[in-house]
């Protein structure tokens, strides 16, 4: 089965081929600037036209959707159903989810009859208990409208898991695994037999560790303090705080690893303190899912930063562990979002057609 795995994006169609069940990427590419002034790619339908002429036979398409919320747990057949389900969920993923509709309603035209799978970022975390999720916020706000902690990045997190348990050969329900994900987002996800019962990121991915741009984990009395001292307004405070933070605001350099360790060697002090700030909201993540879980058998790192940033590893793991009788095996797994998407949509396919 020919599977075209999707993940559209604002202004880009990243996309990949692959036959399946074998696992073979037949090809991939990207189109970019899409809506952007002076390109030739006007919208998300003729940048998928376009994809569509490089590519043939596809049996099925996989899309990346970034929040499905609390609607959806799994993947999805994509149906009127889910496509309203899905916009429902754009007021509190506005940068995402309008883009990743707008890939679904193009392969609509342009497939007709051909099957599409919502694979959900937001769906791994589902498995996360309501004392974990739930915010010592008044509870009516959740009930009302949705407000609690959701996790992102869960594709890659049940991807590094998976293949965490086939390098150690043991059966995933049986293990106390931690992904880290660290690239210009971060997130860091305990995983107990199998389950995401915990994840740095929250109602959006500004929660949790120090990214390239975004700030993690602050006082919220901050913001309002913020906003009245530099007379900002709501739009302004959201700039600051996903576009103008983390590794970037902190060095005042650059929200690029690569370029903040080498001004660190240098001696530049601010791109010093990034690193170590990074660091240790690290290792503070992974003490606290290690005593969640009461153990832990692997630590993986997967991202651009985990799988590249060797001296980050090392510093994040070094003597973490060192209370444990048991020492979990640190390792170092590459993502692959794209082939786990094209995995379950076609798990899901092939139970559709049974």
């Amino acid at each position: 089965m020919k599977i075209l795995v999707i993940n559209s994006g604002s202004s880009s169609i990243k996309y990949k081929l692959f036959n399946m069940p074998q696992k073979e990427l037949l090809t991939k590419g990207v189109i970019e600037h899409i809506g952007e002034a002076g390109s030739e790619v006007g919208d998300h339908y003729t940048g998928l036209k376009i994809i569509l002429n490089k590519v043939s036979s596809v049996d099925a398409v996989g899309h990346r959707v970034v929040h499905g919320a609390e609607s959806f747990k799994e993947p999805a057949l994509v149906n009127p159903l889910v496509i309203k389900k899905i916009k429902q969920c754009c007021s509190i993923a506005p940068l995402h989810n309008p883009a990743n509709l707008a890939g679904i309603m193009a392969c609509n035209k342009l497939l007709p009859g051909v099957k599409q799978v919502a694979v959900f970022d937001t769906a791994f975390h589902q498995s996360i208990p309501d004392y974990a999720y739930i915010y010592g916020l008044p509870y009516e706000l959740y009930t009302k409208f949705g407000i609690r902690k959701y996790g992102f990045h869960g594709t890659s997190h049940e991807y590094v898991a998976n293949e965490a348990a086939r390098i150690l050969k043991t059966n995933l329900s049986k293990l106390k695994i931690i992904t880290c994900h660290l690239g210009n987002g971060c997130s860091i996800t305990a995983v107990d037999k199998g389950k995401s019962i915990d994840t740095s990121m929250g109602f959006t991915p500004l929660e949790g560790l120090v990214m390239g741009t975004r700030c993690g984990d602050v006082d919220p009395a901050l913001i309002t303090h913020i906003m009245r001292k530099k007379k900002m307004d709501m739009s302004s405070m959201d700039v600051l705080l996903n576009r103008a933070s983390g590794l970037k605001g902190i060095s005042g350099l650059s929200n690029d690893m690569r370029v903040l360790e080498e001004k660190s060697r240098e001696g530049n002090k601010r791109a010093a303190l990034a690193l170590e700030i990074f660091v240790y909201r690290i290792r503070k993540y992974i003490g606290a899912y290690t005593g969640i879980m009461s153990g832990c058998d692997a630590l993986v790192f997967t991202g651009g930063i985990g799988e590249n940033q060797k001296d980050i590893r090392q510093k994040a793991s070094l003597d973490i562990f060192k209370h444990l009788k048991k020492k979990p095996k640190v390792l170092v797994i590459p993502t692959n979002e794209e082939l786990m998407i094209a995995r379950q949509t076609y798990q899901l396919i092939n139970r559709a057609e049974k």
